[in-house]
């Protein structure tokens, strides 16, 4: 199975958007966030050739605008798809779903979105000392399986045990995504990058909310099995 990545802060090819947020295509019908704006990830869209006819949801990691915003320019071109939510999102973005007559679908626990593609549900995460409802992608291929992060706010290792519980696995073939450690302390990153290696994650991807710091140790780790989280890469899971 592939992962495409549509929106990111670095690119591959020039002509590509980049900025703040992240989207991903998994298998050219399932879509993970939608990034900071509907401009951006269309022209990405259409520079990589995406169809978006085959795109049959979308399921959003948080209601923050970076994960967000070009939802409503993919519902614009494509409506009466399903749209995965938390319980927890603010009532503001649940409400305007259906006026692009999608179905709004809210994940409160393992729900299964496409076949071996699942939500782990909603998880409760803080965000500047607010509560903050958040749900990343499992999925499961022939290699294993693999755990797509918006933001991680929850906790990426608290993400991570509640999918090893949930499916009593023990090891994951990919982690990637945002891991929400720009802020933590070297010590506190070496010490999620050594829990990585006691979860036997084989392949990792720390980018956008994950940090600098975190990028280096997962790549000084993982080196070759580090992987590259520009727009335009395609990842196979």
């Amino acid at each position: 199975m592939n992962v495409r990545v549509l929106f990111n802060s670095s690119r591959l090819l020039d002509g590509l958007s980049v900025g703040w947020g992240l989207s991903f295509l998994i298998d050219n019908t399932i879509m993970f966030d939608t990034g900071e704006k509907g401009d951006l990830l269309i022209n990405n869209i259409n520079k990589l050739k995406v169809d978006l006819s085959l795109v049959e949801a979308v399921v959003i990691s948080h209601d923050h605008w970076d994960h967000t915003g070009g939802l409503w320019e993919i519902l614009s071109k494509k409506p009466n798809i399903n749209v995965y939510a938390c319980p927890g999102f603010g009532s503001d973005f649940k409400h305007k779903i259906p006026d692009f007559s999608a179905k709004l679908t809210e994940a409160d626990n393992f729900t299964l979105i496409a076949s071996g593609i699942y939500s782990t549900g909603e998880i409760i995460g803080t965000y500047k000392e607010k509560n903050i409802s958040e749900q990343a992608l499992i999925i499961k291929t022939a290699k294993g399986f693999s755990v797509i992060t918006g933001c991680a706010h929850p906790g990426i290792i608290k993400i991570l045990e509640r999918v090893k519980m949930q499916l009593s696995i023990k090891e994951f073939y990919a982690v990637f995504g945002g891991f929400h450690l720009k802020d933590h302390s070297i010590k506190d990153i070496e010490m999620i990058v050594k829990k990585f290696s006691e979860f036997k994650v084989k392949r990792v991807g720390a980018t956008h909310c994950s940090g600098t710091n975190a990028e280096n140790l997962f790549q000084e780790t993982y080196k070759g099995n580090f992987l590259s989280m520009k727009v335009g890469d395609t990842i196979t899971i």
